[in-house]
């Protein structure tokens, strides 16, 4: 009995102890109900106000002065007379950490002084690391770390991100983005995990698990925010913030499972679109924020918009004939906290509204409940500023160890004509073009700035491609002339004549950073400069090494047809230069592929989940045919693929097919390979895609070892959208590729009836 007793009594104990540590739920809901409860009005308003970090600084002239203080009048009318909930953002460039725990604690302790003590909900955007701390671990952007197709690696990258966030004493990341990267003209496509929903919806799950760790409460832990809720990347135009067309159908398939696995990955919050859908404002659709995210996909974070979006659906939609009606709107569409950012006008109309009958206090008290939620799980009541002592890792070579593996991972070799690459090691290279001596097109857009434009001046400890280089074969070996800036040519001849003395160029073209509105363009063509820099150097005989350090896939087509070998960088972070040089010379193995397709021409921009009708007739010289397909990517090994199985020959209801197949590597060299199986349905109610990817594994093996390779298929794994909006796995044929081979396999289910193709 005593026995008996005591083991019972491990147990309540090892139970209560992982209750109190996880933060059960129900412990949560009583103290927000407590809260709730004590709570004025004017209370409940301001935690659903969110400003930016520029609203509470000193200033002179209007600009904040240096270093940013937090100005003591301007953070008592925030905190105590408005009772701001959230402030967000960055003054100007990126902080020290030692910075950022004054402004954090400065706000911190006026919330203290309020009536209820409630804490301030501080967010930032750390797109690829925490860009916005000085001595952070900057990561390839979102589209590299999707050319690695590695998951445990972006979960790594989450994790390292969250570490470092927390370490600037902030817990809640806007990140990530889970928007689709299918129009190549978009600013943003670079924030993507590229074109794919399956990688996309695998990529930012891992991100999330890795942000938010098991226990959110956690000090090496934040809350992650899923943006741009919904349809944002695809506007008709390819410019940012500019409308979009597309079908209820058409959203449900391929824009809205990356957000629905974000939902089940456990995202704390999300971020909406700021533009409109076939004419709707995202901001102001009840559809799309209440019946589809929060009544479909179950979500019970917080929502919250972009800059100033509620304001545009009357300056900039004219939706709403008043700023008062444009919040009124958002508000019954289900925002729960808005991004004003620049003054307390949503304050003012909200109280009007709710006095006034047009806006219930219950539909206050449900936003406020969840942000009050947000808050206690992030155990910011516990802990609102952090300890300075309990982050030793921040920055670390540990930290840059990974940092190097992504980048290294993530560049995607796409040509190397009679084996050119790897170099070796004591040849004369002459390094060239706009890319390679500068940290820009490294690291993009949100690095140390907004627009990544200083990133020269806060990576000056960082390699370019150029000193990477140099490091690795030595100075002596190596010649710069840039030739081009990204729009002009610079000393051409002083180019030239330095490639006629080398072995070998190293052309490293690409764009200047950018983010957002600032980087629509009207041509996806490269820069003229950078094409008749190629085109010259290549006069010289001398074989060129075409490097892309680029956010989106400009047209290259005329420059890459001069390159002996082609290098895709995409925006490989800090340690980009230090990846680039291992496997330009060999000692590191490329493994990347393509997260997108990589159109060959500017009006040819097709995803490679294209329809059949779209690959061309036999007499159709303008068919499908891009520069290089999705998934597409070298190594300085071989793969063969073989014997693809699939254990049966029908999927039936409540059944999972097991797939395999053999990889051996036949090369002479270890090298890691990313293992692709797409489906495809023959007919189909709605004409069905070419391919669609619907599983990965990237596997490592040692020359001549063979592995085998298993994937599981269940009916919904092939399921599709309907023209009814429903998702449906009909019944007919599919085909299964891996590698290049092909098997068939046959779904029954007496629900649907067969597709046979005949009328």
């Amino acid at each position: 009995m005593k026995k008996l007793f005591f083991v019972t009594l491990l147990l309540f104990t090892a139970i209560y102890t992982n209750a109190q540590h996880i933060k059960p739920a129900n412990d949560i809901d009583k103290k927000v109900d407590a809260l709730l409860a004590k709570m004025t009005l004017d209370e409940k308003i301001g935690q659903m106000t969110q400003v930016t970090l520029d609203v509470v600084l000193k200033t002179s002239d209007g600009k904040a002065i240096q270093p940013e203080q937090i100005d003591a009048d301007k953070i008592d009318n925030a905190l105590l007379k408005y009772h701001v909930g959230s402030i967000l953002n960055v003054s100007g460039a990126a902080y020290t950490r030692e910075h950022w725990y004054k402004i954090i604690s400065d706000i911190q302790q006026e919330a203290a002084q309020s009536r209820l003590k409630i804490p301030v909900l501080y967010g930032i955007d750390a797109m690829h690391g925490q860009n916005y701390v000085q001595g952070s671990t900057l990561f390839p952007q979102e589209i590299g770390m999707a050319a690695t197709f590695n998951p445990e690696l972006a979960q790594r990258e989450g994790a390292i991100t969250a570490y470092e966030t927390r370490a600037s004493y902030i817990p809640w990341d806007f990140s990530p983005v889970l928007d689709l990267g299918r129009n190549a003209l978009w600013p943003r496509i670079y924030e993507t995990f590229g074109e794919d929903p399956y990688l996309a919806k695998t990529m930012g799950a891992s991100v999330i698990k890795g942000y938010q760790g098991n226990d959110v409460s956690s000090k090496y832990n934040v809350a992650a925010c899923m943006k741009h809720y919904l349809g944002y990347s695809f506007p008709l135009d390819g410019k940012d913030r500019t409308p979009a067309w597309i079908p209820d159908r058409y959203m449900r398939e391929y824009f809205l499972p990356t957000f629905a696995a974000a939902v089940k990955a456990g995202a704390m919050s999300v971020m909406v679109n700021s533009s409109e859908i076939n004419g709707v404002p995202v901001h102001s659709s009840k559809y799309l924020l209440t019946d589809v995210l929060r009544g479909e996909l179950g979500f019970k974070g917080v929502i919250v918009t972009d800059w100033q979006d509620i304001k545009y659906l009357h300056d900039r939609h004219h939706i709403a004939a008043t700023q008062k009606d444009a919040v009124l709107i958002a508000i019954n569409a289900g925002i729960d906290m808005s991004m004003v950012p620049l003054d307390y006008t949503f304050y003012d109309l909200l109280q009007q509204l709710v006095k006034e009958g047009k806006v219930p206090v219950s539909r206050i008290d449900e936003s406020v409940r969840r942000i009050l939620t947000m808050k206690y799980m992030l155990g910011l009541f516990e802990r609102p500023v952090g300890d300075p002592n309990d982050y030793p890792k921040f920055g670390s070579t540990e930290f840059t160890a990974v940092s190097l593996k992504a980048a290294t991972e993530s560049i995607t070799l796409l040509k190397n004509n009679n084996n050119i690459l790897p170099l070796k090691k004591d040849i004369k290279v002459l390094v060239t073009g706009p890319a390679a001596n500068t940290m820009l097109s490294l690291n993009g857009g949100w690095s140390y700035t907004w627009q990544g434009d200083f990133s020269d001046k806060f990576a000056a400890d960082k390699n370019t491609i150029l000193k990477a280089i140099q490091q690795k074969i030595g100075k002596d070996n190596v010649e710069f002339e840039p030739g081009a800036s990204y729009d002009t040519m610079q000393d051409l001849d002083a180019a030239i004549k330095a490639a006629k003395k080398a072995d070998v160029i190293v052309l490293c073209l690409g764009e200047h950073p950018y983010a957002e509105n600032p980087g629509n363009i009207d041509d996806l063509n490269l820069p003229s400069a950078q094409t008749e820099l190629a085109d010259e150097l290549a006069k010289t005989g001398k074989p060129i090494i075409l490097v892309m350090a680029e956010g989106r896939p400009r047209i290259i087509t005329e420059a890459e047809s001069k390159s002996a070998a082609t290098i895709m960088t995409y925006l490989a972070g800090n340690e980009g230069g230090n990846a680039l040089a291992d496997i330009l010379f060999g000692d590191a193995n490329p493994s990347g592929k393509l997260p997108i397709t990589y159109p060959r021409y500017p009006n040819a921009l097709v995803n490679y989940y294209r329809k059949n009708i779209e690959n061309g007739n036999s007499d159709d010289q303008h068919a499908y045919n891009p520069l290089y397909e999705f998934g597409f990517g070298l190594s300085y090994t071989t793969f063969a693929y073989s014997n693809l199985h699939i254990n049966k020959p029908t999927l039936k209801d409540g059944e999972t097919l097991t797939v395999t197949v053999d990889v051996k590597n036949t090369g002479s060299r270890e090298g890691k390979e990313s293992v692709l199986l797409y489906t495809r349905e023959e007919y189909a109610s709605i004409t069905p895609d070419t391919k669609r990817l619907r599983a990965f594994q990237k596997i490592n093996l040692q020359p001549g070892e063979s592995r085998t390779v298993t994937f599981s298929i269940s009916p919904t794994d092939i399921a599709f959208v309907n023209d009814v909006s429903k998702t449906v796995t009909e019944a007919g044929e599919f085909k299964v590729e891996i590698g290049g081979l092909v098997q068939s396999f046959n779904y029954v289910s007496s629900a649907v009836p067969s597709r046979t193709g005949k009328l």
